[in-house]
């Protein structure tokens, strides 16, 4: 029997502790922490600690939101990671978060939507269980971008943050609540404008790519805002239009936390008032497909969030991609109280013939050894395990 909703009953995000502040870029790049605030409303933002990785932050924002819908592993049927940086090219970085969340019979799949990616994941998921094919899926947007991050580009590297966010959607034969509507958009004429131009089978590694520093985030950032402030707020309107509502329906608007300019003008293209807007990019930056669970994570344990509310997610990405999202809240958001004591522990095993270098970005390095003491060992699993004893380490 098909349900007659899919609503959100578990969620939960993880952020590294490492702290990267715009004075510690000011060191490196030829910036200043008024610069950067002014143009993006970013202040500060984490990275992930060598023995981190897309895996092991997907893996502790998963349990956090398992621990709050109340829901054993074992029931969840599928696993939905919207990331860029998948801890490998294969395999699947869901596949690893399935090991270590201990979801034994779950499928597992990644998403590569860029920042739209966990809004693409959430549509996905209803359209499994409202079709009656599975009735507990977990979407996880999980991203560890300061690795693809060229610490030389002061017009890049101020930008982008790691961290993760999920959440748990589930069948319900309650009708209402859920998804109301939703958009989903591509636009490859912008496919260059935001990219990583080597690394894929197209441009393979080669000495020249890493000579070129072609591996890193590469960015048309004044056509990528200009585009940006257009269709989110296109992107919004129509999936409004398709729930049968308008913004005054609305209680909260939670978009991708890209830049705070873009974020503002879009509101008032939209008529919000930024009260009605959820922002926390002054703390995290752009945490590409992370950004909206961990908004939507922290809008509810702020208070933002209650039964009953309607709430609209809106993201863009490379791509370009767009995605908007109408959903009616049902949830409890005294549950969160459930994940009190899911710390960032996770087990992932390790390759057999396979030793990682420490993945921190050479020129962070001497930032954290400053703050860790050089005692820290530079501790990495390669495939995303061990947190523990690297912690005990210190």
């Amino acid at each position: 029997m098909q349900p007659r909703s899919a609503r959100i009953e578990g969620w939960g995000y993880y952020a590294p502790t490492r702290v990267l502040t715009n004075a510690d870029l000011e060191r490196l790049v030829d910036t200043s922490d008024e610069w950067i605030q002014t143009r993006t409303g970013i202040r500060e933002r984490r990275v992930a600690a060598p023995w981190e990785s897309t895996a092991t932050m997907a893996s502790v924002a998963a349990r956090r939101a398992l621990a709050v819908a109340d829901v054993d592993p074992a029931e969840v049927d599928m696993i939905l990671v919207a990331t860029v940086t998948s801890d490998y090219q294969f395999p699947s970085t869901a596949a690893l978060v399935k090991e270590a969340i201990g979801a034994e019979r779950a499928a597992a799949m990644d998403l590569a939507a860029a920042c739209s990616g966990w809004v693409y994941g959430l549509t996905a998921a209803h359209a499994y269980i409202t079709s009656g094919m599975y009735r507990t899926v977990l979407v996880i947007g999980a991203e560890a971008l300061s690795r693809v991050c060229d610490f030389t580009d002061r017009n890049t590297c101020v930008l982008f943050g790691d961290g993760a966010g999920a959440v748990v959607l589930r069948a319900s034969e309650e009708a209402g609540g859920g998804l109301l509507g939703f958009e989903l958009t591509v636009d490859p004429n912008g496919a260059y404008n935001i990219w990583i131009p080597a690394g894929g089978n197209r441009n393979p590694v080669t000495a020249g790519t890493v000579e070129q520093r072609a591996h890193f985030i590469r960015m048309d950032g004044r056509e990528t805002y200009k585009y940006a402030t257009r269709t989110l707020a296109r992107s919004a309107v129509t999936a409004l239009g398709r729930a049968g509502l308008t913004t005054d329906d609305i209680a909260l608007f939670v978009p991708h936390q890209a830049n705070l300019r873009i974020i503002e003008s879009v509101a008032k293209q939209l008529g919000l008032d930024m009260s009605r807007v959820y922002v926390n990019v002054d703390r995290y930056g752009n945490t590409s497909a992370a950004s909206v669970p961990i908004a939507l994570s922290e809008a509810i344990e702020r208070g933002r969030v209650q039964p009953g509310d309607r709430l609209v997610f809106v993201a863009f990405g490379a791509g370009y991609t767009s995605g908007a999202a109408v959903l009616e809240w049902t949830a409890d958001p005294a549950r969160a109280a459930r994940a009190a004591g899911i710390g960032a522990d996770v087990s992932i095993h390790p390759p057999k013939d396979w030793t990682g270098d420490d993945p921190t970005p050479p020129e962070l390095r001497p930032f954290f050894a400053e703050r860790e003491g050089a005692g820290v060992a530079a501790e990495t699993v390669a495939s995303g395990a061990g947190g523990a004893e690297a912690a005990a380490a210190r």
